[in-house]
């Protein structure tokens, strides 16, 4: 009697599992960090703005300065009823200024105003809306052209304003992926933000939280001499201090 099939177990009949694609350490390492600073810190809730163009405004004022100089300044311009793109247009170069002075450089950033309210009602009549869905990177390189709209303003206004999936790779959030050894020292904006892109779930929600809590932290603790005692993400530096 020929015994079954069955009753054999041969070698190349093994259950072999099915291999998947490799686990990418750095997008871990970065969603545990994501997560860590969300337990600890809660949801930020950025940015503040009642529209998106106040936001983009806000993105603008913030230039160089304090949140809390650009929010006294974007508080002037609700005040006189300027958070509109056509009122804004129509106001001369030192009206705005004299409007928007607590942000300092005030002739400097109403001239920058001026220019994206400009491009914005040129291109787009004033509205948002075609901003949230015209492919993301020839808008970028439109914004960009924008007399005073630097990456770092343009990626703010693409994310917060548009909902727009790029990454704002400020100096907060190079800081602590330098110090965590996942950025090289000296890495630029772009390189940054190219990284960050790359490994993190294209979600601007994602990126929106991830952003301000590094900015939170990078405050907090990651500071220009760093306080890790205490700091939510200690635990990522194992036995090793930041990297200087």
């Amino acid at each position: 009697m020929s015994p079954s099939i069955g009753s054999v177990r041969r070698p190349d009949a093994r259950r072999r599992r099915t291999p998947g694609p490799p686990r990418d350490h750095l997008r871990a390492r970065l969603l545990r960090l994501y997560a860590a600073l969300e337990r600890r810190f809660g949801p930020q809730r950025w940015w503040p703005g009642r529209t998106a163009y106040e936001v983009a405004v806000g993105a603008v004022l913030t230039q160089h300065t304090a949140w809390t100089n650009a929010a006294r300044a974007v508080a002037a311009l609700r005040a006189q009823r300027l958070l509109r793109p056509r009122r804004l247009a129509a106001r001369g170069e030192a009206e705005v200024a004299r409007a928007i002075r607590a942000a300092g450089t005030p002739r400097v950033k109403a001239r920058r105003l001026r220019a994206l309210t400009r491009w914005l009602l040129d291109r787009f009549g004033g509205a948002f809306a075609p901003l949230r869905r015209l492919p993301l990177a020839p808008l970028r390189c439109e914004l960009l052209a924008v007399p005073g709209i630097g990456p770092e303003t343009a990626d703010a206004i693409l994310l917060y304003a548009a909902a727009r999936p790029v990454f704002v790779a400020d100096a907060y959030a190079r800081r602590v992926l330098v110090r965590h050894r996942l950025l090289r020292r000296g890495a630029g904006y772009d390189e940054a933000r190219a990284f960050l892109e790359a490994r993190l779930p294209s979600d601007p929600v994602l990126f929106n939280e991830f952003h301000a809590l590094l900015v939170r932290v990078g405050k907090t603790h990651c500071r220009t001499v760093p306080r890790c005692e205490g700091c939510p993400l200690r635990f990522d530096l194992q036995s090793r201090g930041p990297a200087r």
